[in-house]
């Protein structure tokens, strides 16, 4: 009798039941669906940021980005880390990160939909909103190769101080096609960015870098060590030296203009706590040639240009972590009976997943409105300082809600949710990244504090942006008022600073909502973020007949339909 039998007999005779190998009560894995067309926030949002357009392609990539194919690549490109082949067999030196196919495939498909490029090559109102969208659906599967997308995309404004070197990377930049050979950029039919700029004594005090550079003809020699380089596979990076005028920002290739290497080691790569698909290294200059971009001994200036591009990813990456980490609770509790009823059909879990969805779509409305802003900033005053001032304080504030959100949604799935093979594990790794890459809180917090004494039209801005919706609702008109009686305040404004940074991320979050999503959405947010009527945890919105709202609006089709 063979041990899968139903029943075996004893030595005595007597029936002993066989082990229960039936599998209930529990969900299947949430895959082919499509993240944007079950998503009413993100589609509501488009509209609203003047992106309706770009409605069928965003339809497009959802159904792609569900399949359970790519979502498997995400786990792949993971499980399957980048390995550093730092010389070949016969000892040369050749500095090589090789990667799962996986991992170029997730690139590839970014490339292909021009998340790294589309605003620079798309005139069209709304192609900023567009492209944070996407990048919105493609994060929730897979956030590591999204670092090089970003840096890519992030290049072109810092480049923009050096019209010349511009105009000769510009076309390889923006280009769809993925080409991860390494071989000189005049080979390449496309080609990616890094940045290159914390030093083990600094991190973000970048004028603690002791990295130094010497004119060499037309051309210019590094040395130095870099601490943090993501994305070391890239084919050219933005970096930071010393001249004798100052720190200065240069573009370094991989391949030098004779055709050989450049003169740069990686030394190893980075066993991080998550985004384990990307390759974070340490590098060595030892006289690697460089182009100067910008004015010498401007360096700070001109590569802020990327770090803020970059800083508005962090937030919309921030906001797909959550969103993902979202579905899969809302997917569990819809297939999860306890008590006689399925999670999602108690009280209690449903007061924690409006809550978590409130957050979401909050975060996913400022990050949608920062495109705007950015879009709209390249012929407009208000909106160029609506985002100097928007974009620290928004990554302060959806970054750090971001860690204890994914929590809460990993907790709704019980020990199911602390395994490896399932998404929360990774999805809670990845958690607190953004809040650390590109400037981590307090650096954030003296962002936003030195943009109000610097540029008075920032403060301005917030202004304007937040009157919109004075009058109406109480709540938000007195928070409000608050707010801008203690941002004049000038006193202890560095010991304030995060309080009033959160502070102007929520009104922010607040006035967005009121202006184009649910009112049960706006009026629980408002209660709960701006009125004090909430706990100190996720789950403790006060009652109301539209948690029942949020929860229906926040729904997944695919929970929906199943």
């Amino acid at each position: 009798m063979s041990d899968t039998s139903t029943a075996s007999a004893s030595a005595a005779g007597t029936m002993i039941p066989a082990p229960n190998h039936d599998v209930i009560n529990q969900a299947r894995p949430l895959v082919d669906f499509n993240p944007y067309d079950g998503d009413n926030a993100l589609r509501d949002a488009i509209v609203r940021e003047n992106a309706a357009w770009a409605e069928d392609e965003l339809s497009s990539l959802g159904a792609h980005v569900g399949t359970e194919r790519f979502i498997e690549l995400g786990e792949l490109a993971n499980v399957h880390q980048p390995k550093l082949h730092a010389f070949d067999r016969y000892g040369h030196r050749i500095n090589e990160v090789r990667f799962h196919p996986a991992y170029h495939e997730l690139m590839a498909t970014s490339i292909r939909h021009g998340l790294h490029s589309q605003p620079w090559t798309d005139d069209r109102p709304g192609s900023w909103v567009a492209r944070l969208a996407k990048c919105y659906l493609v994060t929730q599967v897979e956030q590591g190769h999204g670092c090089p997308i970003t840096m890519t995309f992030a290049s072109i404004p810092a480049l923009r101080w050096q019209p010349e070197l511009h105009d000769q990377w510009f076309g390889k930049i923006t280009s769809r096609e993925y080409d991860p050979r390494n071989v000189p950029a005049d080979q390449k039919s496309g080609v990616t960015v890094g940045m290159f700029m914390t030093e083990k004594q600094g991190g973000s005090d970048v004028r603690a870098n002791t990295t130094r550079a010497i004119r060499d003809g037309d051309g210019w020699r590094l040395v130095g060590h870099k601490w943090f380089c993501s994305a070391p596979m890239c084919d050219v990076f933005l970096t930071l030296a010393h001249t004798d005028k100052g720190l200065s920002c240069f573009l370094l290739p991989r391949w030098q203009p004779d055709g050989t290497r450049n003169r740069f080691a990686i030394q190893r790569l980075k066993d991080k706590l998550g985004n384990k698909s990307n390759a974070s290294s340490e590098i060595e200059y030892n006289g690697a040639w460089a182009q100067l971009v910008g004015e010498e001994g401007r360096g700070v200036r001109t590569i802020i240009e990327m770090v803020a591009h970059t800083r508005l990813d962090c937030v919309m990456g921030s906001a797909a972590v959550m969103r993902a980490a979202v579905a899969q609770a809302y997917w569990h509790a819809a297939h999860r009976k306890a008590f006689g009823k399925r999670l999602i059909e108690q009280p209690l879990m449903r007061n924690l997943l409006a809550d978590l969805a409130l957050e979401v779509e909050a975060s996913l409305a400022i990050a949608l409105r920062l495109g705007r802003a950015y879009d709209e900033g390249k012929n407009d005053e208000h909106s160029a300082a609506l985002a100097r001032i928007a974009t620290p304080a928004s990554k302060y504030h959806v970054c750090k809600r971001a860690t204890n959100l994914v929590y809460e949604a990993l907790e709704v799935h019980g020990g199911n949710g602390f395994v490896e093979e399932a998404p929360m594990a990774r999805l809670f790794r990845e958690a607190p990244l953004n809040s650390v890459w590109e400037g981590s809180g307090n650096v954030m917090c003296l962002d936003v504090l030195r943009a109000m004494m610097r540029e008075p039209a920032a403060v301005e801005a917030l202004g304007v942006e937040m009157n919109r919706t004075i009058g109406s609702d109480k709540r938000y008109d007195n928070f409000v008022t608050k707010l801008f009686a203690d941002l004049r305040d000038g006193s202890n404004m560095e010991m304030r600073a995060r309080d009033l940074v959160e502070r102007i991320a929520v009104a922010l979050q607040a006035s967005v909502l009121m202006q184009g999503s649910s009112e049960a959405v706006a009026d629980l947010f408002i209660a709960s973020r701006l009125d004090g009527n909430h706990g100190r945890h996720y789950g403790t919105l006060p009652v109301s007949s539209g948690i029942d709202e949020i929860v229906e609006r926040a729904m997944p089709a695919a929970v929906a339909a199943s």
